[in-house]
């Protein structure tokens, strides 16, 4: 907001800055010291501490007002500005979390692609679409499937049900390798998790053991990107 009013009633928040508004998952954590807006053409010489300026064409119809009377760009645009600026794995992080949101819908990528088409990016964004799945629901579920993926150990089934003797949901688990009888879960528990969410998911693996012997559970946290080949080698030792 504080930008918003330093720049003008035609400024808005754009890229980076309205991928964080609209809580689509997938970037780094804020660091509190920079916002993205975009302002006409003629003001992009305007230089404001902790703000970075975009000058892109958009039109009114891509421009909304959020509460607080924040103008930001709708989720579609937003995409479209912020995938060219990152990664492959944190645009698809970013695709997974707006299609699970149903903030864009399935149908609306060609036409996000084709508003992309001749801007510097757009050649690798297309190839990145195909990736998404607007079954994950989270960061982590997205990047742990893309290092599986890339290691040719691609899950068969995402969100997969399982349920107990009388029709009862036990769980739904974030991986399922069919072949394998193996469930991946992507997490963030680990010893300073609260008693309460331990204790239910304790409840939640057990049942799935007795229910399901011939399964067998991986598990990945945050910590283990940093070992893509720990990974790869936990998925295909359990399923050996």
């Amino acid at each position: 907001m504080a930008a918003q009013l330093a720049l003008g009633a035609c400024s808005f928040a754009a890229g980076e800055t309205a991928a964080r508004l609209w809580d689509l998952q997938g970037l780094p954590p804020w660091d509190g010291s920079e916002v993205h807006m975009a302002i006409p053409a003629l003001g992009a010489q305007r230089h404001v501490t902790g703000v970075t300026l975009h000058s892109w064409d958009t039109s009114p119809e891509e421009v909304t007002e959020i509460s607080g009377g924040i103008r930001t760009t709708r989720p579609g645009r937003t995409l479209r500005d912020t995938l060219l600026r990152v990664d492959r794995d944190t645009a698809v992080c970013l695709m997974d979390s707006a299609l699970n949101q149903g903030l864009v819908g399935q149908e609306e990528v060609n036409d996000l692609e084709e508003a992309n088409r001749g801007r510097k990016g757009c050649v690798n964004v297309r190839r990145w679409w195909p990736l998404s799945d607007p079954r994950a629901q989270s960061a982590l579920e997205t990047r742990v499937r893309l290092i599986c993926v890339d290691g040719g150990l691609p899950p068969d089934d995402l969100q997969r049900r399982f349920l107990d003797g009388g029709g009862g949901t036990i769980a739904v688990v974030d991986f399922w390798w069919e072949a394998a009888k193996l469930i991946g879960e992507a997490d963030g528990i680990g010893p300073h998790s609260a008693p309460r969410v331990l204790a239910r998911d304790r409840e939640r693996q057990n049942a799935l053991q007795r229910w399901y012997p011939q399964t067998r559970i991986v598990r990945f946290t945050w910590q283990d990107l940093r070992r893509p080949e720990y990974v790869l080698a936990t998925v295909a030792g359990a399923g050996r």
